[in-house]
């Protein structure tokens, strides 16, 4: 017999600053600048913020109202109650299924990625790159990433972090997290954006990114590749931003229903959706000014995708001269305090049903998954190696992220939205929107059932098709 979820926010602010920081991880901080640097700036950005909230949010709002129609903290048992109670196929289940296996196996080789972090921010206080040559740089972190040995204590200690603070719960672990680290946070990322922008005022590089990151160039985006059609490179763009809009919110990965669960009866979850997802665009954009202008300034490059962190920043840092490793410390607790909010949401919904599937603490449950989480990171800490440039290789690492984003989470977003707005009863939703933001909330249902499974499908297909393309000959 399953345990009834009686966990609760304490607050709104509080709810509000846990689903942020599940939302804000080290996508927003690289992952979105280097998707909008290879697909044309603000263009990019002007499609992104359309895939934000029509598609996006009508998925957030799905797996809200889905954890909170149900009686359990767990992501499965909540959506096979829902569908229980709305007459529905049990199967559905397996939408919940797919999205916290995958949020599982993405927390795996999140912490090894969290642990260089932690490493850097080391690196940056001792101001270890002093003198080094750009080359020197990329090769420091080439070795370090292919080392196991080295690589092991730092993934160790996230890990461990990551797994206390799910263990003392949702009000002393994973909240207490939230309400503390992401107000600051958002003050550091602020006050490096404005530095940013100051810095770069002189040389030009501030107006480089402004212009870069706000003034849609259609005709750029159009033209991206110049052997294919404009309606083809349109969407290519396009796929882009939803792909990268579906990541940065944090939807599919059961995540947000266990969340939906804990949030109380007077909260608006038109309105939190909605908050949430502005807000986690805000930091998206907002990293965007703390890192273009240095990025220009320094004559690097605007899309160098996962080494724009550990790379190219670094290198950025390091020709600022005396104030460069403060920055650079600052930059790099700024991606600790992402990292730590994100892992811990990417944990909980496993905890969350080991503890009440088998009726045991959510202190031993978080123990227990958190044991087996660390036993799979080891997989990715030790499946490295260097190519024939003496460059990282992360195959174990890349296999699991590429699965678990281009067939598992949008799998799951699909079924999701496709179980509320067309599955779920109608007197449920109307419950759960009863109340402030009713009128948002019958808008966004309509997005549910009519927009937003159209373009999450869409990337669903291409993702799952792109994946298995990388597998075929030639």
């Amino acid at each position: 017999m399953s345990t009834q979820s009686t966990a609760q926010w304490s607050s709104r602010f509080a709810f509000i600053m846990a689903a942020v920081g599940s939302s804000v991880g080290l996508g927003n901080l690289w992952r979105f600048s280097s998707e909008a640097g290879a697909n044309g700036g603000g263009a990019f950005i002007m499609v992104y913020l359309a895939a934000v909230f029509f598609v996006c949010v009508p998925v957030l709002l799905s797996e809200y109202l889905v954890g909170r129609s149900g009686s359990y903290a767990n992501a499965v048992n909540s959506l096979g109650e829902v569908a229980e109670k709305s007459g529905r196929s049990p199967a559905w289940q397996i939408a919940s299924w797919v999205g916290m296996i995958a949020g599982f196996l993405i927390v795996t080789f999140y912490c090894v990625i969290a642990g260089w972090v932690v490493k850097y921010v080391w690196l940056m206080m001792t101001d270890a790159f002093s003198g080094m040559s750009p080359d020197a740089v990329a090769q420091s972190f080439f070795d370090f990433g292919s080392s196991p040995l080295q690589v092991l204590p730092w993934f160790l200690a996230f890990a461990l972090l990551t797994i206390w603070l799910v263990s003392r719960g949702v009000n002393k672990g994973i909240e207490l997290a939230a309400r503390l680290l992401m107000p600051a946070f958002f003050a550091l990322l602020l006050a490096l954006a404005i530095y940013s922008v100051f810095v770069g005022l002189e040389s030009g590089a501030t107006q480089k990114a402004l212009k870069f990151l706000y003034v849609p160039d259609v005709n750029e985006m159009l033209t991206k590749n110049p052997d294919a059609s404009a309606f083809s490179n349109f969407g290519s763009v396009a796929n882009a931003a939803l792909g990268q809009a579906f990541f940065s919110v944090g939807v599919g990965s059961a995540i947000m229903i266990t969340y939906g669960s804990y949030i109380p009866k007077g909260v608006s979850l038109p309105n939190s959706a909605v908050i949430v997802a502005i807000m986690d665009t805000l930091v998206a954009l907002i990293a965007g000014l703390a890192i273009f202008p240095i990025v220009f300034a320094s004559g690097l490059s605007e899309s160098a995708g996962p080494s724009l962190l550990f790379i190219t920043l670094p290198n950025a840092f390091e020709t600022m001269g005396a104030i460069g490793p403060v920055l650079g410390a600052a930059f790099f607790f700024l991606a600790f305090f992402a990292a730590i909010t994100s892992s811990t949401s990417l944990l909980e919904p496993s905890a969350a049903f080991a503890s009440e599937r088998f009726n045991v603490s959510k202190r031993k449950a978080a123990w227990i998954v958190g044991a087996l989480m660390i036993l799979i990171g080891l997989i990715s800490v030790f499946g490295v190696g260097l190519n024939e440039d003496k460059q990282l290789l992360t195959p174990a690492l890349d296999a699991i992220d590429g699965f678990t984003g281009k067939v598992m989470l949008p799998t799951a977003g699909f079924l999701i939205v496709m179980f509320v707005g067309w599955r779920v009863k109608r007197s449920m939703i109307e419950e759960q929107l009863a109340g402030p933001g009713n009128g948002l909330g019958r808008a966004i249902i309509f997005l549910t059932r009519w927009v937003a499974p159209i373009f999450v499908g869409i990337v669903m297909v291409t993702s799952i098709l792109g994946y298995i393309g990388g597998f075929l000959p030639g």
